[in-house]
């Protein structure tokens, strides 16, 4: 399904604005995304954050339900902050024993690590879907860049890893 990437990074040059805290731009990124995406069958979207050294991950802003709070370093989300690796997963079955299933009804996901100015991976964003095969490279491109847009991550390289 196309997504129209075009849109979204034109409601988030309007809604950003430079004097904003991380927690207020997750929040308008969601808020801006939420509307355009779900109708392309993005069945939730959101955040997690890292503390350094931790062994868990906590939710922050997301779209439309809640989630796993906190959630382990063993799923989809723990694996792409831990390896730096952007995830597009393409059926959750593939994931395992790893997977985090905060809704039964999902199978397919998107997850993009976020990093500081020090190269840190603080977090991630992660997208699902309940129809598998929902997202491809070309959506994990064109929504890291709106990341980047939004001051959410830099725009250092990620590998792209497709299961």
């Amino acid at each position: 399904m196309t997504r129209d990437y075009d849109r979204i990074r034109d409601e988030l040059d309007r809604a950003i604005s430079s004097p904003m805290s991380r927690d207020e731009r997750m929040q308008v990124f969601v808020d801006v995304l939420w509307p355009i995406l779900s109708p392309t069958g993005v069945s939730w979207l959101g955040f997690y954050s890292r503390a350094d050294g931790a062994e868990e991950m906590i939710l922050e802003a997301r779209r439309d339900k809640p989630a796993c709070s906190p959630i382990g370093l063993h799923g989809a989300c723990g694996q792409a902050c831990a390896e730096r690796t952007t995830l597009v997963v393409t059926d959750v079955a593939k994931l395992g024993k790893g997977y985090v299933a905060c809704d039964p009804r999902d199978l397919s996901e998107l997850v993009i690590p976020l990093f500081d100015e020090s190269g840190e991976c603080w977090g991630v964003y992660d997208a699902d879907s309940f129809d598998v095969g929902s997202f491809d490279e070309n959506d994990a491109e064109r929504v890291r860049e709106l990341l980047v847009i939004a001051g959410l991550t830099t725009d250092a390289p990620v590998v792209i890893k497709t299961i």
